[in-house]
């Protein structure tokens, strides 16, 4: 156990942040998992622009690392263009 106040504090904090993020990510899954779930083209880019939104946020706040979120953002946008 900690000895220090700010050791506690850390940990409160650390705790925290722990579960926003987590609850962001998961979010942010099944968001893309839906997208990816459509067959309707016109669902579907009217979907992308709020997943790769909730994919840049994640990426800015280093939840998922800049090309990771490069990465998903392209095959989303891939898999919206080859649907009819």
């Amino acid at each position: 156990m900690a000895n220090h106040k700010s050791a506690l504090k850390r940990i409160r904090s650390n705790n925290k942040k722990r579960l926003l993020n987590r609850f962001q990510h998961k979010t942010t899954r099944n968001a893309i998992k839906k997208l990816k779930g459509l067959t309707s083209k016109k669902e579907a880019k009217k979907l992308l622009p709020v997943v790769t939104s909730l994919i840049d946020k994640l990426s800015k706040k280093n939840i998922v690392h800049k090309n990771k979120a490069a990465n998903l953002k392209s095959k989303l946008t891939k898999h919206v263009a080859a649907l009819k």
